[in-house]
């Protein structure tokens, strides 16, 4: 049995976040469908992809096609929605964005549960934000969707309201020595962006061989 520790750096505001997340949600899926007793524990780390929003929500598509222009901004999410669709998101674009410094939070809230919680916390932030048109910036949001991924809803608002996890998402969000999201470290192997499963298939068997004692470099052959 092998136990794949994966960090993951991701903004909930960044669309191939959501795509890479299906992505990687589907390789371990393929990996678990033979490999049953492999685990995998995810951990989730902040990154600001825009630390200058604004800290009161603003509709997505617009603020889009103010940064970019109509033309631009339309390319973009028709192929984001395209590229979604295949991986099972219905994007939308009709929510509102701004700073995330408070959903990275609810996510450190989910973080001092356990890594299956902060995972949870992060797919309904996904869901809602991409899908659910919600605002990124609104603690009524925020603490659905906490709620919803199964955290105590007095927790949540106490937590929003307080400030609390600020300094440890600040310190994390520093420290990410990344230039873009999403980015992943599978043991000493790293995946950057939403690549497709096989990206993640091929490390898990890297590390599954070198665990059964393979030098690093072997292949396998495999009849049809």
């Amino acid at each position: 049995m092998t136990n794949f520790n994966i960090e993951i750096v991701s903004d909930p505001v960044c669309p191939w976040c959501y795509i890479g997340k299906k992505k990687l949600d589907k390789a371990i899926e393929i990996h678990q469908s033979t490999h049953p007793y492999d685990t995998f524990t995810r951990t989730w780390k902040p990154f600001y992809v825009k630390p200058h929003s604004p800290e009161k929500g603003v509709p997505v598509l617009p603020n889009l096609r103010k940064q970019y222009g109509t033309m631009m901004a339309n390319m973009m999410t028709e192929r984001v929605r395209s590229i979604g669709a295949d991986a099972g998101i219905n994007f939308k674009f009709e929510g509102k964005t701004g700073r995330t410094r408070d959903a990275h939070r609810l996510i450190q809230l989910g973080k001092t549960k356990s890594p299956e919680m902060q995972t949870r916390v992060v797919e309904e932030l996904f869901a809602s934000y991409w899908e659910g048109e919600a605002d990124i910036t609104s603690h009524e949001d925020l603490t659905k969707a906490g709620v919803k991924a199964g955290l105590d809803e007095a927790e949540v608002k106490e937590w929003l309201a307080n400030d609390r996890g600020g300094k440890e998402v600040d310190a994390e969000a520093g420290m990410a020595r990344v230039n873009g999201v999403p980015n992943y470290r599978v043991g000493k192997y790293t995946v950057s962006g939403a690549q497709d499963p096989g990206a993640f298939l091929k490390i898990f068997h890297k590390i599954k061989a070198i665990e059964n004692g393979e030098p690093e470099g072997w292949g396998s052959c495999v009849g049809q």
